[in-house]
């Protein structure tokens, strides 16, 4: 090798180093990658590292796993030694289950415990050649497993083209980029290989070149041959020309000198991804098309010999696609014709093939695509599918099979957030004079759904097309009509609207078994948890006992049920571990279902730091993939958890987006949740009167609205501010309803604030005690850590006026503690005044203090001293509303409730600093 001394200094540092790592090394086409990737891999073998080669080819990057299985079949094996949830992993990579896809980072970890199993015996390097060409799948568990190599004893190296896009563009891998040769090194490559060119050519050559390691190899043929006399701008001909076109251009015109039979054979090898360079011969993974009788195409420069197979391989990849570009359409054709025969047992390579080598309709090919979709979508290849179900479209003899094809592929993209790829689809399904397919609708639905929040017309789409499929009679279960159903159960639950509900469920009721029992749970807890939540904790629970074999959309449309009847903190786990790889293989729509629901445990159980970075990773998802509903929908729980936290200038300011955009388009369950966040953001501050008015436009004192999925999560709220304003009768009358409707048995959390709201309603202490013993019953598994410190706090409070300062102590410690974990500062610095009141000492910390303006400061310091609000307002020059004003926004940021507890929030401050 001539030249690239640091870089061969880097790959001696990193074969050497006795931990495992990840490495890219990048640059332009020819620049010498696959010649350092030899290097790396010569050095590692002779350091005893078993080496495992794979190359990224262009004609298998629509392929599932293609990439993936090139590492995995030398490894067989080993597969036999791992526990058997690791081997039904791989199991469904290589078509021998069709259990549901794993996720990336379970396949991951499955890769890392296989490789770390070969590595026990002998260090593993593993070797990848034009990686940009890997399929989505293999590229993303490389990425993922590259980044935890550290600890095993398993190296991976990646070559990428720079001029091309990858999945490892963003997988945070080290990186090696690879720049041209040095003048000195070029000139010294040049003459290695071509001695004894004529001055001129030579400076021709090493200007064309550019250092360019394949151009120094390859120009010096092309521009001597025939141009004998030409000046120099002539013999290069094509001055300004990328070098890879350039590249390109000459070993076109030795494809064009091949026979016939020749460049029939280049391009069967070529279309079938035969692969480029010495060394880098398949093991296992597939029948290949196996190119023969092609010695002149090596004579001329464009094939070798693989050493491992003895096969014919492409000198360089360029070759390879050089050859598809010159070929005709027709030869095309015929080549993927030839090679559908070769992969007659590979459903997904053969439908490929032949799909290609199809220009009419055909519906034996098109069954086999779609066959091939299916096979695709179960091993985790959304996009995949989808290409190919709009190809199967695309070959449909019958008006019918082309409407199912693109429905079906329409239904995938919506729910890979790609809406505009959707929205052509159906439009693709449009025929002049004739009604919407029941497909169409599906995702015509979809999209008004969830680009615009049309909860109105889209809900009389899909009403119209379920019940036009009833009328023309189904026969059995029938897979659109569930998406129609389910999809209707979806705008109905945005809607939150009493009447869709009731014609929902007639209609529903109409299809009789027709409806799937998935979708009837989704019915009842989508609805109306307060109606129709007796049981219903038991059939989310065992709707989801078979969970890692539901598809994405059942697991967040089941999460979504569990979150309202509370049991969702046993499935965040499997969300958690599933969430990335519905956004990375394509299932962007139920990733981010998967992140609101993550969001909200993250909320319930009070990790809420966590639950900031998950609201913001989904709204930027949303946003990025222009998902309107579902990013309001983030912005509505970020206001919540801004509420609570006691940020309340940024909850209001979330609010009002939230509520701007969903109330003119009738989306209740997004204004429900604005109005739950005036209310804790309002309860937050003390303004319990705000708070109040809030609670009763969601529900009213002593009921609970129909449909209205907030007005059972809003009953402690709605109970505290009518407490504090006065409110006692219909602060109990609320309590009692929740306890008269069965609140307490639908799901913890609503037992929980159940029996403290009756606790906090109670005249008897006798009936105060028991409903608090409830509470403290239920604190060791309910999980409610906000709600549960609210109600101690009120505990506290009463213990204080009931039996004394002292006896409150213990519980208004563990509420202020409770709340300084949380991070709800408002309600931290209430339970400090109240802890304060009871005789402890709790000053305010520096923090607090340090949140006053330095005018408030100056009021507060004033109004400590004994001077009235006229007083102050005196020596300030303002008004004695003004100061009393400020002194209604002094007292919650030093929690406290009276001018008499000034002195203490303040440590003892000077009366005045400038007197």
């Amino acid at each position: 090798m001539i030249g690239r001394e640091s870089e061969r200094e880097t790959l001696s540092a990193f074969v050497s180093n006795s931990g495992g790592q990840a490495l890219t090394l990048r640059g332009e086409t020819g620049v010498g990658k696959t010649a350092l990737l030899d290097h790396v891999a010569q050095l590692a073998a002779r350091e005893d590292h078993r080496v495992i080669r794979a190359a990224g080819v262009e004609a298998e990057s629509d392929l599932p796993f293609a990439g993936l299985h090139q590492f995995l079949y030398p490894l067989l094996s080993h597969i036999d030694r791992l526990d058997d949830a690791t081997r039904a992993t791989f199991d469904v990579v290589f078509r021998r289950s069709e259990d549901r896809p794993p996720s990336v980072m379970t396949l991951a970890i499955a890769v890392l415990d296989l490789l770390s199993l070969a590595a026990s015996q002998k260090p593993l390097l593993l070797v990848v050649d034009d990686g940009q060409w890997l399929d989505t799948s293999s590229a993303e568990v490389c990425g993922f497993a590259g980044r935890r190599l550290a600890g095993s004893s398993v190296k991976l190296v990646i070559g990428l083209r720079s001029d091309i896009p990858s999945r490892f563009d963003t997988a945070a891998l080290p990186e090696l980029h690879v720049p041209p040769l040095s003048e000195p090194d070029a000139e010294k490559l040049l003459d290695t290989h071509h001695p004894g060119l004529e001055p001129q050519l030579r400076r021709v050559v090493l200007d064309e070149a550019q250092g360019n390691p394949l151009a120094l190899l390859e120009l010096p043929p092309f521009l001597s041959a025939g141009r004998t006399g030409r000046g120099t701008e002539e013999s290069s001909g094509y001055r300004g020309v990328p070098l890879p076109r350039r590249l390109q251009h000459v070993f076109g015109t030795r494809i064009k000198d091949l026979s016939a039979t020749v460049r029939a054979e280049l391009l069967r090898g070529a279309l079938d991804g035969v692969e480029a360079g010495k060394g880098t011969g398949r093991i296992g993974g597939g029948t290949r098309y196996r190119m023969m009788d092609a010695d002149e195409a090596a004579f001329r420069g464009l094939l070798d010999i693989d050493p491992l197979s003895g096969d014919f391989v492409f000198r360089h990849p360029l070759v390879r696609s050089t050859v598809v570009q010159l070929a005709t359409p027709n030869e095309r054709r015929a080549a993927h014709a030839a090679l559908a025969r070769v992969h007659q047992d590979d459903i997904e390579r053969h439908a490929t093939h032949l799909a290609a080598s199809t220009v009419d309709p055909d519906e034996r090919v098109a069954a086999k695509l779609e066959a091939a979709a299916g096979s695709a979508t179960r091993r985790g290849g959304a996009l995949a599918a989808m290409a190919w179900l709009t190809r199967a479209a695309e070959l449909s003899e019958d008006r019918e099979d082309r409407s199912r094809r693109l429905g079906d592929a329409a239904f995938i993209a919506g729910h890979a957030a790609l809406l505009e790829q959707a929205q052509r689809l159906v439009h693709s399904d449009v025929v002049p004079g004739r009604n919407e397919s029941p497909s169409s609708t599906v995702t015509a639905s979809y999209l008004a759904l969830y680009q615009d929040g049309d909860v109105r017309s889209s809900r009389r789409q899909v009403m119209a097309a379920i019940e036009t499929m009833r009328e023309n009679g189904v026969d059995g279960p029938d897979e659109v009509l569930t998406r129609l159903v389910n999809l209707l159960l979806a705008i109905c639950q945005y809607a939150s609207d009493p009447a869709s509900w009731q014609e929902t469920r007639e209609l529903l009721g109409s299809l009789g078994e027709l409806v799937p029992p998935r979708s009837l749970v989704y019915r009842d807890a989508w609805s109306d948890v307060v109606r129709h939540g007796a049981g219903l904790r038991e059939r989310v629970e065992r709707a989801l006992a078979g969970l890692p074999h539901l598809e994405p959309w059942e697991v967040t449309r089941l999460g979504v049920a569990a979150y309202h009847v509370d049991v969702l903190n046993q499935y965040r786990p499997y969300l958690q571990r599933t969430v990335d790889r519905e956004v990375e293989t394509g299932a962007t729509s139920s990733g981010m279902t998967m992140l609101h629901l993550i969001m909200l445990d993250q909320m319930t159980v009070g990790e809420w730091d966590e639950a900031e970075r998950t609201g913001r990773r989904g709204l930027e998802l949303a946003t990025t993939h222009q998902h309107a509903l579902f990013a309001h929908h983030s912005r509505a729980y970020l206001a919540l958890l801004a509420a609570m936290r006691g940020e309340t200038d940024r909850a209001r300011e979330l609010q009002a987006v939230v509520d701007a955009w969903a109330r003119p388009r009738g989306v209740g369950f997004l204004t429900q949740i604005a109005d739950a966040v005036g209310t804790i953001a309002a309860l937050s501050e003390g303004d319990y009167e705000t708070a109040y008015l809030y609670a009763i436009g969601i529900t009213p004192p002593g009921s609970f609205e129909p449909c209205a999925h907030q007005a059972p999560r809003t009953l402690l709220d709605l109970v505290e501010a009518a407490v504090h304003t006065g409110r006692a009768e219909q602060a109990r009358r609320h309590a009692v309803a929740a306890r008269e409707a069965g609140l307490p048995g639908i799901s913890p959390r609503l037992a929980l604030i159940t029996y403290g709201a009756l606790a906090m309603t109670a005249e008897e202490e006798k009936e105060a005690a028991e409903m608090y013993e409830r509470v403290e019953a239920l604190s060791a598994e309910a999980g409610f850590p906000f709600e549960l410190a609210r109600i101690r706090l009120a505990h506290g409070i009463r213990i204080r006026h009931s039996q004394g300062p002292k006896a409150a102590r213990p519980m208004l410690t563990r509420a202020a503690e409770s709340f300084e974990r949380l991070g709800a500062a408002a309600w931290a610095r209430r339970a400090r005044a109240e802890l304060r009141a009871s005789g402890m000492s709790t000053p305010a910390s520096s923090a607090h203090l340090a949140s006053l303006t330095w005018q408030e400061h100056r009021i507060a310091d004033l109004a400590a001293s004994g001077l009235t609000n006229k007083e102050i307002g005196e020596r300030m020059h303002l008004s004695p509303r003004t100061v009393s004003s400020h002194l209604y926004r002094v007292f919650p940021k030093l929690g406290i409730t009276s001018r008499a507890a000034l002195r203490d929030a303040l440590g003892k401050t000077p009366v005045d600093r400038e007197v």
